[in-house]
């Protein structure tokens, strides 16, 4: 999920074409444009975190301690929740599900529902520092939670139950990704590490190579065979995505090089009939990347 730090309107612009987007508006390469949209702001502070909610619906958490649900064609605020103490730093929801999850700097984690009241349906309190990653199971039947506290915690949704903890020296989680149709859960570290995570007994199965900067964000392909993660940098060192292979040989399949400073997040796009498979980065260097996945090229 790309995350917007920008405060204010959101602006969406869509293009079949353009793979470079900066931050005043002004586009590089130029492609087949349809008509910007501006909606109204969803929050009164920075928003921290989006997700996909349903085809037409996104979730997003805010520096304003509320997750909003906002519809992607009138761009109208249709719900708003309230319950942190503090910042919301993550956001997610099960596939077509009417269950969503928020993590916060107050250490908890949130479960609202889409058509129920403005307060939080379960609460998820046990971290001890700000929970940073939020991961929920295909069936919303269990959730995974990353905190700096350098721990993991498994959780049944219905009753709130922690289900497992688990603690790894150095492990600053920074963001959580579950596999679909899996056990298994990707998660992004501090340390510069990948993790593969079985959420069965709460145990790591496996570590990919270290990295030389941070890893920030990660995300999974829908066909649970790909992971990407991408790196912090500065002065164009570091800031890459990385192309991870989930099946038996686990190797680093390609990197994607180009920003000049921290990538924040990258994601697979949905892919088209007519188009190549493709994945999209964002950065503190004001820009969107789109790559080609198979050879990294961009456009």
């Amino acid at each position: 999920v790309l995350v917007s730090r920008a405060m204010g309107k959101l602006q969406s612009k869509i293009s079949f074409h353009t793979a470079k987007y900066r931050a005043d508006g002004s586009v590089e390469e130029t492609g087949p444009l349809r008509a910007a949209q501006q909606h109204g702001p969803a929050h009164t502070d920075g928003v921290t975190s989006v997700a996909a909610l349903k085809p037409d619906l996104c979730v997003s958490g805010g520096r304003d301690k509320s997750v909003a649900v906002c519809s992607w064609r009138s761009g109208a605020a249709l719900r708003r929740f309230i319950g942190h103490e503090r910042e919301v730093t993550k956001v997610t929801s099960a596939p077509d599900s009417n269950r969503v999850f928020s993590a916060s700097r107050d250490k908890t984690v949130m479960m609202w529902e889409l058509h129920g009241t403005s307060g939080p349906s379960q609460h998820f309190p046990g971290h001890d520092l700000v929970v940073t990653g939020l991961a929920v199971s295909p069936d919303a039947s269990q959730l995974c939670t990353g905190s700096r506290d350098n721990t993991m915690c498994k959780w049944d949704t219905e009753t709130g139950e922690c289900l497992g903890r688990a603690a790894i020296s150095r492990n600053l989680v920074t963001h959580l990704c579950w596999v679909p149709g899996e056990p298994y859960v990707i998660q992004t570290s501090e340390d510069k590490t990948i993790r593969i995570w079985d959420s069965r007994e709460l145990q790591v199965a496996h570590t990919f190579p270290a990295k030389q900067h941070i890893q920030t964000c990660c995300d999974v392909s829908q066909d649970g065979r790909y992971c990407l993660s991408s790196s912090s940098g500065s002065a164009g060192e570091g800031g890459e995505a990385t192309l991870w292979d989930l099946r038996q040989t686990r190797n680093r399949v390609r990197e994607y090089k180009g920003h000049f400073q921290t990538t924040t997040s990258c994601v697979f796009l949905p892919r088209g009939p007519a188009l190549a498979p493709s994945i999209a980065t964002s950065s503190y260097d004001s820009t969107v990347k789109v790559w080609d996945q198979h050879t990294g090229g961009r456009g």
